[in-house]
């Protein structure tokens, strides 16, 4: 006996069958995520805060202190003022709670999400009212997949930050990637001046206190003035290089980012806006699209009109559907196109003006322009005088002597032999 349990997964089942779209159960009961601390933590988060460990630690302990006075304390200044900007702006937007102000208010974050039902409601948020967080929102609040929960004031979500971006943190956020590309470029000038410096005048990046217990040119210290650290030449200009290379990779993207929302921003739009926006538009081209290729071929077809499947007699053969065939030439001539419908216009018509079939024992004819009525039968077998005559006869014979196929059968007609039947 088959031993069931309600237990099963099969049975416990809340989310979706991948490839079904009419399960009633499209949410799962997940509990809703507070912030961008709540586990589990984005692979993109840990390399965002990776990089910018190792921004400053190679800015700050190897490269800065490097610079000659008064540009060292300068680079502190500003560069420490953007890195610190950074560091409070990006753990006030990941700690905020961009949620709803109704949701924050009857929201119990430990008990998990109701299950969403959509044979009751068509979609989570319908009529200003959301059905998996049972609150009433407002227009521009949207509900978060991953995030399980209604933003006020949704943009988009955030897997650098693992939080959603709203109202609550935009400009938090705004503000981490504008400090962000600021002190990054500031440390690609230093790290790329110092390089330069290197091989010019490395005397000028030798003037603190420390280096002067340093006996050798190529020793180099890092991590001034608190904890001096000896390095090579060789380290530091490879450490330098691959530094630039993952900043500018950094600021690619941070640029990028930055100036598409300054275009937001200036559009008074926001990432889900500007998302939406572009679907309907890219929807409008491949319908309009369509609507064009289906007019073009009406209008092609229209063009064309009913096809003509009359026959010209008047129109020379092609090489393919000539009857006539030269000797020993393996190539069709349409010289005598015109004999073919005048040969034609010699048959018998019937009362319906078609040309019926000979089936019977009697000969058929064929008109030869220019000689006289040939006849032949099917069971004629020629005689060997006649063969030997026609055999000599082709390689004496013109090229302008064609051989007429019957068209009522498929017999060879040799004018040659029918000339010398006629004779005989």
């Amino acid at each position: 006996m088959t031993n069931m349990s309600c237990l099963e997964r099969r049975f416990r089942r809340t989310a979706p069958v991948r490839g079904s779209s009419r399960n009633e159960l499209v949410t799962a009961p997940l509990h809703s995520r507070v912030n961008g601390w709540t586990l589990p933590l984005h692979v993109l988060q840990l390399l965002a805060w990776l990089m910018y460990s190792f921004m400053a630690i190679v800015g700050f302990g190897v490269y800065i202190p490097l610079l000659p006075p008064p540009w060292n304390y300068i680079a502190y200044g500003v560069i420490g003022t953007a890195f610190l900007l950074h560091l409070l702006t990006h753990l006030a937007a990941v700690t905020v709670d961009p949620a709803d102000n109704n949701v924050q208010l009857r929201k119990d974050y430990s008990s998990p999400m109701p299950v969403f039902d959509k044979k009751k409601q068509p979609h989570v948020i319908h009529n200003q009212h959301c059905y998996l967080c049972e609150v009433d929102v407002g227009p521009k609040v949207k509900h978060c997949g991953s995030c399980n929960k209604c933003i006020a004031d949704f943009d988009h979500h955030c897997k650098w930050l693992n939080n959603c971006v709203g109202r609550k943190n935009y400009w938090l956020f705004f503000m981490t990637v504008l400090s962000a590309v600021f002190g990054v470029l500031l440390l690609v000038v230093v790290i790329l001046f110092i390089f330069i410096e290197h091989f010019v005048n490395p005397a000028n990046l030798r003037m603190a206190a420390a280096f002067q217990s340093v006996k050798e040119n190529r020793t180099w210290l890092a991590f001034l003035p608190l904890a001096p650290v000896q390095t090579s030449s060789a380290s530091l200009l490879i450490l330098a290089f691959i530094t630039v290379i993952v900043a500018l990779a950094s600021l690619l993207m941070l640029c990028h980012l930055l100036v598409f929302h300054i275009y937001l921003l200036c559009k008074g739009m926001s990432t889900y806006e500007y998302i939406m926006k572009q679907r309907q538009l890219q929807s409008c081209r491949d319908q309009g699209g369509g609507a064009t290729q289906q007019t073009r071929s009406e209008a092609s077809a229209q063009s064309l009109g009913p096809l003509d499947m009359s026959i010209d007699c008047d129109a020379p053969l092609s090489s393919r559907s000539s009857i006539f065939k030269y000797k020993d030439r393996g190539q069709m001539s349409s010289e005598l196109s015109g004999s073919i419908c005048s040969e034609m216009e010699h048959f018998p018509q019937a009362a319906n003006g078609e040309n019926p079939p000979n089936y019977g024992s009697k000969a058929s004819s064929q008109i030869i322009p220019g000689e006289a009525s040939v006849s032949w039968r099917p069971s004629h077998v020629e005689s060997p005088q006649v063969l030997q005559q026609s055999s000599s006869g082709r390689h004496s014979q013109a090229e302008g002597h064609p051989i007429v196929q019957s068209p009522l059968g498929t017999s060879i007609i040799d004018t040659t032999v029918v000339h010398q039947q006629l004779i005989q």
